[in-house]
C-alpha cells in the first residue's frame, strides 16, 4: 500500500499539533500528575516534585521530535525508483544544531538541579533547627535518637531487622537530622518525601525537613551495605504537634 505525500502530510501535521496542545496544556495546568510521588508531603516534595514533572516534560518533548525525525523519512521518503538517490557524507548545520542543542538541554537539568539541591540541603544551626533527631545506620537496622527528649538510653530507639523502628515526625514542624554510620555506607531514603541522604561512617550529614501529610510511611537503605540490607526498613510515622510532645514525655518517662 502506498501512502500519498499530500495525505501523510496532513496525519505529520495532526499528530505535531495535537502533541503540542497537549503539551502546552499540562505545562499550563496546576495539575499536572505527581508521576508516582505524593503532592505535598514534605517540604522536600514542594521543591523536587517540580523539577521532577519538568524532566519528564522535557523528555516528552524530545521524544515526540525525535519520533518525528525518524518517520518524517519513512513517510516522506519512500522509494520511488531504483535511482541512486543523492548521497551526502555530513552536514556541519545539522551536527553543530544537534550538539547545540543537546548542551543547553543538559545546561538547563543542571542549573534547575543545583538551584533545588541547594535548598534541600539547606539546614539551620542545631540551636536554631526546632527539632533535632540524630540518625545511625546500623547493620542491619536503624538508630533514632531524640535531642528533644533530653539524654539517656531511652531517647534512642534501636530497630533490628525483625523489628524494624519506627521515626515519628511533628506534622508541619521542621526538623533538623544529623545522619551518620556505625560501620559502612547506607542511604537514609524516604520515598514518599523525595528525599535520601548517605549516612557515612566517621562522617555527619545533615538533612532539616518537615512532613506535611499525616500517616504512615515506608523508609529503607538504598545502599548496598551487606548480606541483610534488603532488612533495613524503617517506618515514619507523622503525628500532630501534641502527640508528638506526648511521645517525648513517654520517652523521658520510661
Amino acid at each position: 500500500m502506498r501512502i500519498r505525500p499530500s495525505f501523510a502530510k496532513k496525519v505529520t501535521l495532526v499528530i505535531m499539533g495535537s502533541v503540542s496542545a497537549l503539551l502546552i496544556t499540562g505545562c499550563q495546568s496546576k495539575n499536572i500528575s505527581g508521576l508516582g510521588f505524593d503532592k505535598g508531603a514534605s517540604t522536600v516534595n514542594d521543591t523536587s516534585l517540580p523539577l521532577w514533572q519538568g524532566a519528564w516534560i522535557a523528555a516528552g518533548v524530545v521524544g515526540v521530535l525525535t519520533a518525528l525525525a525518524l518517520f518524517y523519512p519513512v513517510l516522506f521518503n519512500r522509494k520511488k525508483s531504483d535511482e541512486l538517490p543523492r548521497q551526502f557524507k555530513h552536514n556541519n548545520f545539522v551536527e553543530i544544531s544537534l550538539t547545540a542543542i543537546a548542551f543547553i538541554i543538559v545546561l538547563v537539568l543542571f542549573g534547575f538541579t543545583a538551584r533545588d539541591e541547594a535548598k534541600i540541603t539547606r539546614v539551620d544551626s542545631a540551636a536554631a533547627a526546632p527539632h533535632n533527631i540524630e540518625v545511625k545506620g546500623i547493620q542491619w537496622s536503624w538508630q533514632f535518637t531524640y535531642n528533644d527528649a533530653g539524654t539517656g538510653p531511652n531517647t534512642v530507639v534501636t530497630g533490628t531487622p525483625a523489628q524494624p523502628p519506627t521515626l515519628v515526625l511533628p506534622l508541619g514542624e521542621r526538623v533538623r537530622f544529623t545522619l551518620t554510620s556505625n560501620d559502612v555506607d547506607h542511604g537514609f531514603w524516604i520515598p514518599a518525601f523525595m528525599i535520601q541522604m548517605q549516612t557515612l561512617p566517621h562522617v555527619e550529614n545533615h538533612l532539616e525537613f518537615a512532613a506535611q501529610k499525616l500517616g504512615t510511611f515506608p523508609g529503607r537503605c538504598n545502599i548496598l551495605c551487606g548480606r541483610n540490607h534488603s532488612q533495613m526498613l524503617f517506618k515514619v510515622k507523622v503525628v500532630t504537634p501534641a502527640e508528638y510532645q506526648a511521645y517525648l514525655s513517654t520517652l523521658k518517662a520510661a
